[in-house]
């Protein structure tokens, strides 16, 4: 964790990915508190910048992420995160928060 850059909010942007289907599942934020939280347990855990607090995915739904691996990009400021889902990722039932396509 020391080569990894924080934010001035102590944040850094994760990007979770299906390790099987390698769709990009979501985009969130971890501290390093839910960083640890996460190697600890083996799921995803991140920040909520809304509520101020942390949030272990699927613990509301039921809809958890299996961690497979983490890595982080070249720069050390964002971090992607292999997961086996169990269930949707999206709080609107869609397998992938990305399910919106743009059009002029």
């Amino acid at each position: 964790m020391r080569n990894l850059k924080f934010d001035a909010n102590g944040l850094i942007t994760t990007v979770v990915q299906d390790a099987n289907t390698k769709d990009v599942l979501m985009v969130a934020w971890m501290n390093a508190e839910s960083l640890q939280k996460t190697i600890a347990t083996g799921q995803t855990w991140f920040w909520s910048r809304s509520r101020g607090e942390l949030w272990h995915k699927g613990a509301t739904s039921g809809h958890t992420q299996k961690v497979v691996e983490i890595r982080s990009d070249c720069d050390g400021d964002t971090l992607l995160v292999l997961v086996e889902p169990r269930g949707p990722a999206c709080h609107t039932g869609q397998v992938s928060c990305f399910f919106r396509e743009l059009r002029d």
